[in-house]
């Protein structure tokens, strides 16, 4: 099972070297459920990101439905970084993720200093593509 957003923030309080933060993003990712073959489809694919990303959205119904979002990579700190996102995003309200700022949540973290440019290009990738979902779920009730 996934961690949660806030046990992810507080186990980062807990570890003080980089080294360890890393192999925690990275063991972060090996919980990830297996990602179907079926969705590494280029439509699925998150452009932006050096790494092979996959993202793949679904929604409930109403004005401001729940949305969830599962995702895989083929670099093992990115697709801890891919389960930092779903912590952050998955299961929530498409209200509360467009209000939800990302940027603030990974420099609390200090991942956005400790990240290359290219890791960190690959990371507002994603946001955004979550964030566009959750705007078009928005203005688009199923």
């Amino acid at each position: 099972m996934a961690a949660d957003i806030q046990s992810i923030i507080d186990d980062f309080a807990f570890i003080d070297d980089w080294e360890d933060r890393y192999r925690y993003v990275i063991d972060l990712g090996r919980d990830l459920p297996p990602f179907p073959e079926s969705a590494r489809t280029e439509e699925n694919r998150v452009p932006g990101c050096v790494s092979q990303v996959w993202l793949t959205t679904s929604r409930g119904g109403g004005d401001d439905p729940v949305i969830e979002f599962a995702g895989d990579s083929d670099a093992h700190i990115v697709r801890g970084l891919v389960a930092l996102m779903l912590a952050l995003y998955s299961g929530r309200r498409a209200s509360e993720i467009v209000a939800t700022d990302a940027e603030g949540m990974l420099a609390g973290l200090g991942l956005d200093e400790h990240l290359t440019p290219q890791r960190s290009n690959g990371l507002r990738s994603m946001v955004k593509r979550i964030r566009h979902d959750a705007s078009l779920a928005l203005s688009h009730p199923a």
